[in-house]
């Protein structure tokens, strides 16, 4: 018989917070609600404090209404369109809006979808290039065998992972020592006949930084006059595709360019929406095959789909058009203009000290990367360890190869990171580098770029860190 103290006692004086709980065998029998929630709650607290997350690009921060909009809707499956026309709709808008932001020639025409997030959307993107440059050669005679995707070596992983998993030759730049993007002259000579398209980003992940896109554009066009290649030009805006148009309106990186046939943004990053929701843009129908869009007869009525998901939670797409809605391009704009405003002031606050020097002095969005000036005697992972003595968590890191010698730092400045706070995460990282200045540590920390391991591994890595390993 069960005691009736471990059901009606205090939560923290029942067995399950003194046994040990096997994590690798399904439970025989349930217990409390309120006791499973105390237990996942109070165990989540070992993971560092979202806001103070400074590694992460992604939203952590939302209104009081957003937040009951996405509980309102966390049950539906949003590829139910037949059963939540309503909540389809959402999505069709949001697009439309977006094609209206990136400059379409007519928004009224622009295609899309919502994804998973910025991966998804450029692994489609990609494949729609590669499905129209395959329809357009066999429709010409011409051998369709030896594809290639000319991006560089700035962009995120999934552009290698879509070339190894589609079978798509990679024709990737590299780095340089003293230059994190590409240039259009780097890539002219790696495009030809066979190219699905060219990639460049609008802010990159490693250092904040813009490919040129507007004179990688220029040079696509002249390749098409000149050679008759119709190359499209994919704008990964993972990072900047929502704080360009609010912070330069004027800049030229979207559908206003020629080329510019599809456009990816992060409506969990600085479409500041909660994970997962990124967003595919293309410019008009034709830039997406029609041989990519199923129809599906699926409970009671054909539908259109071009997802790799099918299933997939529908209140990320609803508070994304509640971000649209609320806060409009006023909204938007205050927001980034703070942001970057705060990015600026941590920025000048690091030269100022004359210990570090910055790598994206321009600030094409509001992310700041640094490193340190000389050999103060440590490296910037002894730093980046001190600082999370204090609960910050701010990355150390190398650049890809050709640039792999330079170590770094990143602060990402979302909006719930205020000046208050970046006035006191300045106070600690000063504090940090002349204790570790003074301490002078005898084996420094600096190592190669993390490699894969196997979840195996990870698994048992993540076990003994928690203490819970057999």
């Amino acid at each position: 018989m069960t005691d009736k103290r471990d059901v009606y006692g205090p939560i923290h004086g029942r067995p399950s917070f003194r046994d040990h709980i096997d994590r690798g065998v399904f439970p025989e029998h349930g217990i409390d609600p309120d006791e499973a929630y105390e237990l996942l709650h109070t165990g989540l607290m070992l993971d560092g404090r979202e806001t103070l997350n400074l590694a992460s690009f992604v939203t952590t921060w939302m209104e009081p209404q957003a937040e009951k909009l996405i509980h309102d809707t966390i049950r539906k499956n949003h590829i139910d369109h037949e059963e939540y026309p309503a909540a389809s709709l959402v999505e069709e808008a949001a697009v439309h809006m977006l094609g209206d932001l990136f400059h379409a020639p007519d928004n009224a025409k622009v295609v899309g979808v919502a994804t998973i997030g910025s991966s998804e959307a450029i692994m489609l993107g990609l494949l729609a290039h590669k499905r129209t440059w395959r329809n357009r050669r066999a429709a010409a005679g011409l051998p369709t065998d030896r594809p290639n995707v000319v991006f560089g070596a700035e962009t995120h992983v999934v552009w290698d992972k879509f070339a190894n998993y589609f079978d798509v030759e990679m024709r990737k730049i590299p780095m340089k020592k003293d230059r994190f993007v590409i240039s259009a002259d780097d890539v002219e000579p790696l495009v030809d006949e066979n190219t699905i398209a060219v990639g460049a980003v609008l802010g990159t992940t490693h250092v904040g930084e813009s490919d040129p896109i507007e004179e990688i554009n220029d040079l696509l066009v002249r390749i098409k006059k000149e050679k008759g290649w119709d190359v499209p030009l994919h704008v990964d805006g993972a990072s900047g595709a929502f704080i360009a148009p609010f912070a330069e309106p004027d800049f030229r990186f979207d559908f206003r360019l020629e080329q510019v046939a599809s456009i990816n943004a992060s409506g969990h990053k600085y479409g500041l929406v909660y994970p997962g929701v990124g967003w595919l843009i293309f410019r008009d129908s034709t830039k997406l095959p029609e041989d990519l869009v199923f129809s599906v007869n699926y409970l009671g009525g054909a539908q259109p789909t071009f997802t790799f998901n099918f299933s997939r939670g529908s209140a990320m797409i609803q508070a994304q058009l509640y971000n649209f809605l609320r806060l409009g391009r006023s909204g938007y704009t205050a927001i980034v203009e703070t942001m970057l405003a705060n990015a600026r002031f941590l920025n000048e606050s690091l030269v100022a000290s004359g210990k570090f020097e910055i790598l994206n002095p321009g600030l094409a969005e509001p992310v700041v990367t640094f490193t340190l000036k000389g050999d103060p005697g440590f490296d910037v992972y002894h730093l980046s360890s001190r600082l999370r003595e204090d609960g910050w968590i701010v990355p150390a890191y190398s650049l890809p190869p050709d640039a792999e010698e330079t170590h770094l730092l990143r602060v990402v400045v979302r909006l719930d990171l205020s000046r208050l706070m970046i006035e006191q995460l300045l106070k600690d990282l000063f504090l940090a580098y002349e204790g570790l200045a003074a301490e002078q540590p005898t084996h420094k920390q600096a190592r190669k770029p993390d490699v894969w391991t196997s979840p195996a591994h990870a698994a048992a890595k993540s076990k003994a860190r928690t203490g819970l390993a057999k």
